[in-house]
């Protein structure tokens, strides 16, 4: 058997019958590592630590004392801080890195049980949309063939590593569609969290306000077990709700157990009509077309929405993301930690060299941009700008949100695009033009396969819900996913 063949819930069920133990589990996941290493997805394999991790979970089923991950092979993006691990978030300036404490996400995932692979390749700091931004080189999608295709980032190489089966979840973060962009690329599901919902404590930071821990798995019933075990209020993080967290796993279970008829009556799923005349390849716009056909056939009703600030979200998310983003990268000075150039005979000296060195050319770029809009005399023009663009966005959103349970977009304007030299700046940033709005939203969003593009690829599609609305998403995701397949899941 391989890896790839299973699903968490599948896997579970075989580790509680007795059928697998989780040792077998970890072989058959570092065989494909092993077979997929062409494809760059880690930065760090944890092999010793895996084994042990895997020895536990046997143990735990001996005993009859199993957690609810318990034996599950997992990797984390490396922007998490994992204790005596390295951390890179996949800059220079962050090489050699080994943090004395774990965050929160991963800490919580061990103590239910997962088998830590890995830590996955990413672009520099969270910065960029097809991986081609890490000190440790670029990430391959699994599709790649004749041409090379870009994987989606940040997040490319947790994407990758659950895409081509060499584990069955893993972490991301999500700051501007980097959980859901991947997810599309690489044909799997991506769910991005309300903001607050999953702390952030231990987790290098992007941009504050709009950063957000999530999960990847196969299936949206994989992600709903990720978040059941990271969501919750979190003391040591500032930005943590209070709000208790639902169970998000109970009702998906059951109806994967009863494997009865999935229908939509009753729901309401709102299109935003403003897309229609947005950016968006044929391929993308037909199969957003079939899917509501196919929706409308098992019940759900859709209702015509207007969000008319749609269009200036791409601009204000980059402006804030990278306002915030140059105030916390400021701490890497060549000082206190990270990577640093001695050879400097003053502190500024030092500090420059350090950082030329330490970051890459799109995070140089993205300092050089928010600390322009920060600056005297474009703080008013720009970030202020920016800021009320999304307090409207958040408003226009909420209208939407009275009228439907969720709103049906596009994950992303296309397929995975070809990677070369003709991928700009700001064709770059193009790509995130229907997550970003998200970000600025807090609102939680899944992105799920909705089938294959002519040339084979695969296609996207995002649901968008009301803030702390996550339980109710995942049913939703759940239903549609599985009616888009035409098929129950047989967890195979």
């Amino acid at each position: 058997m391989k890896i790839s063949k299973l699903t968490v819930y599948s896997a579970l069920k075989l580790l509680k019958s007795g059928e697998m133990t989780a040792t077998e589990i970890l072989n058959l996941s570092l065989e494909a590592v092993e077979e997929k290493k062409e494809l760059n997805a880690f930065i760090t394999t944890t092999i010793e630590r895996a084994g042990k991790d895997a020895i536990c979970s046997d143990t735990m089923y001996k005993d009859k004392k199993p957690r609810l991950l318990e034996g599950i092979p997992i990797a984390h993006k490396d922007m998490f801080c994992t204790k005596n691990i390295k951390t890179t978030a996949g800059s220079k300036m962050l090489e050699n890195f080994v943090p004395q404490y774990e965050s929160t996400v991963s800490n919580k995932l061990k103590e239910l049980g997962t088998v830590l692979i890995g830590k996955t390749n990413q672009d520099e700091f969270g910065m960029g949309s097809n991986s081609l931004h890490s000190f440790f080189g670029s990430i391959k999608n699994p599709y790649s063939c004749k041409e090379t295709l870009s994987p989606g980032g940040s997040s490319g190489g947790s994407a990758v590593s659950v895409a081509s089966g060499q584990v069955l979840l893993a972490t991301g973060t999500d700051t501007g569609g980097s959980i859901r962009q991947p997810a599309s690329y690489n044909g799997i599901v991506g769910y991005k969290p309300t903001y607050g919902l999953v702390s952030r404590w231990g987790c290098i930071a992007y941009a504050s306000s709009l950063d957000c821990p999530g999960i990847f798995g196969k299936t949206v019933l994989d992600t709903a077990y990720g978040l059941t075990s990271i969501a919750g209020h979190d003391e040591k993080d500032g930005t943590s709700s209070t709000e208790e967290a639902e169970d998000y796993l109970t009702t998906l279970i059951k109806m994967e157990e009863e494997q009865g008829s999935i229908d939509l009556k009753g729901y309401k799923i709102g299109i935003i009509k403003e897309i229609e005349s947005m950016t968006l390849s044929d391929e993308v716009r037909e199969k957003l077309s079939t899917t509501k056909l196919k929706l409308e056939k098992s019940g759900a009703e859709f209702i015509e929405l207007s969000i008319p600030s749609l269009k200036f979200a791409l601009p204000a998310y980059y402006t804030i993301a990278l306002a915030e983003s140059s105030a916390n990268l400021a701490r890497y000075d060549g000082i206190r930690y990270g990577h640093s150039d001695t050879s400097g005979k003053t502190f500024i000296d030092r500090m420059k060299l350090s950082r030329t060195q330490g970051f890459g050319e799109e995070v140089q770029r993205r300092i050089i941009l928010g600390t322009t809009v920060l600056a005297s005399g474009f703080y008013d023009a720009y970030f202020i700008k920016a800021s009320k663009v999304r307090r409207v966005l958040y408003n226009e959103f909420q209208v939407a949100f009275k009228k439907c349970d969720s709103i049906l977009m596009p994950t992303t304007p296309n397929t995975a695009p070809v990677i070369d030299d003709t991928i700009s700046p700001l064709k770059e940033y193009s790509l995130d033009l229907f997550t970003v709005p998200i970000n600025l939203i807090g609102s939680p969003a899944i992105s799920i396969p909705a089938g294959l593009s002519d040339r084979g690829l695969p296609i996207g599609l995002q649901l968008v819900s009301k803030q702390f609305e996550d339980a109710k998403l995942l049913k939703l995701a759940y239903k549609i996913e599985h009616i888009i397949k035409g098929q129950k899941n047989d967890g195979v």
